[in-house]
């Protein structure tokens, strides 16, 4: 009896079929990202802003109540006090305006006041520090989404290219818009997931365009949405197996990475599931929108090749 051979089929899901519907869902959760940035703005870290940050260890659990109140005494009005990781840890942020040596006054009152305490860090960026590193990050991100596009501009063809921008920019936006929600701090090492997202969507998108292109040249059909939702069900496997480990990493990050390390793991899980998504709708959607169509990849004939035709 000879080998027994198993044929797997390829998913036949029409994603192009509500597309109408996931392109407003997507055009609405963008929307909605833009006004919360624009009212709720971001919550920008000591990187973008400068001030002190002093992180300190209690011998025991702090009331973080008494901390604030001690810091008002002192000359710290503005401080923010949070608790950070174990219950004993707790961290300190002032404003712009005070001194490079504020996180061991900060520690000196404390250590006055009574409390059993560690200091672990004490860090300071100045105002005019911080502002340079702001514009240099938004500048990145423009330079990057401008690489990206001449990218794949030249390797596939200038709808692509949209497509794939247009998705990036729904993806940073979304992340952007989470933060703006949530208040949550965002510094230089969410900046460095951001551009990671970038990245890893791009990579999602280079994988589903370049099937989408083979198949426009090998299948003889005048229906780019039948075209396009082939190419998404053959990849589909390979965007689920990619997006699925890496999002457990992920989250195991974010679970049990701790404090210093949280944000950047979030940034990167939402931007991980959205960029999976944008991938298969926005780029793809916008295909259609622009009309994508199987004489937009074919290589077009010199005309020396038609002069010489007898």
């Amino acid at each position: 009896m000879g080998p027994v051979t198993v044929q797997f089929s390829t998913p036949s899901i029409d994603f192009m079929g509500p597309r109408k519907i996931t392109g407003g869902l997507s055009l609405l959760v963008v929307f909605a990202s833009v006004l919360l940035l624009f009212f709720n703005g971001l919550s920008f870290g000591l990187d973008f802003t400068g001030g002190s940050l002093v992180e300190l260890q209690f011998f025991e659990e702090p009331n973080l109540e008494v901390i604030r109140s001690t810091l008002v005494t002192a000359g710290f009005p503005d401080a923010v006090v949070q608790a950070f990781g174990a219950p004993t840890d707790v961290v300190i942020r002032l404003a712009q305006d005070n001194a490079p040596k504020a996180g061991d006054a900060v520690f000196s009152a404390l250590q006055g006041a009574g409390f059993e305490l560690e200091l672990l860090r004490s860090e300071f960026v100045g105002s005019a520090v911080g502002e340079e590193l702001r514009e240099q990050g938004g500048l990145g991100l423009l330079l990057a989404l401008g690489i990206v596009m001449l990218y794949v501009t030249f390797r596939f063809q200038f709808k692509f290219s949209i497509g794939a921008v247009v998705a990036l920019v729904h993806d940073v936006l979304i992340v952007l818009g989470v933060f703006a929600l949530f208040g949550l701090n965002f510094d230089l090492t969410v900046l460095a997931a951001i551009l990671a997202v970038i990245g890893y969507s791009l990579n999602d998108s280079i994988v589903v365009s370049d099937r989408i292109r083979e198949n426009f040249r090998i299948m003889r059909t005048d229906d780019s949405a039948h075209v396009i939702n082939c190419s998404i069900n053959q990849t589909l496997s390979r965007t689920i197996a990619t997006s699925m480990t890496t999002l457990l990493v992920l989250v195991a990050l974010l679970i049990f990475g701790g404090e210093l390390i949280y944000h950047f793991s979030l940034a990167l899980t939402v931007g991980v599931a959205v960029g999976t998504y944008s991938s298969i709708y926005v780029s793809s959607n916008l295909l259609l929108l622009m009309n994508i169509s199987r004489d937009d990849l074919l290589t077009p004939e010199k005309e020396d090749d038609l002069d010489d035709r007898p």
